[in-house]
């Protein structure tokens, strides 16, 4: 369609939802990219969701989740502070990276405590 001042309507409104999308897939982007660059080899690839018009609604970086090593609860303890570190990584954490925080925390209180009760047995024989 074109207005009286010669401006097909059409194209204004494919601009502006071009720009929509560009801004959302930029914002989601950095999101998930501040996960990645502190997840390191521990993260997987940046998945960025679109919604059925092909605008970025979210996105998602997989993260190996820490694993109790009651052998070595320093490595478990090391492996959490990652995990941590990359689900609180961008400015605006999520809903699901404060979830996933708190269960790497979990694993690493685990951990601690394992560690600190090894270390009471240590001093029990020295």
């Amino acid at each position: 369609m074109i207005s009286a001042l010669g401006f097909n309507s059409n194209n204004i409104y494919r601009q502006q939802k071009n720009e929509i999308i560009d801004q959302r897939y930029k914002e989601i982007y950095a999101h998930e990219k501040a996960h990645k660059n502190a997840a390191g080899s521990l993260g997987g690839s940046i998945v960025i969701e679109k919604d059925t018009h092909g605008i970025p609604v979210g996105g998602h970086v997989d993260i190996k989740m820490p694993v109790l090593d009651k052998e070595n609860p320093e490595k478990t303890i090391q492996h959490a502070d990652t995990v941590i570190n990359s689900a609180m990584a961008p400015n605006d954490p999520s809903g699901q990276d404060y979830k996933v925080a708190s269960e790497a925390k979990a694993i690493k209180n685990k951990a601690k405590n394992i560690q600190n009760q090894s270390g009471q047995r240590l001093n029990l024989l020295a």
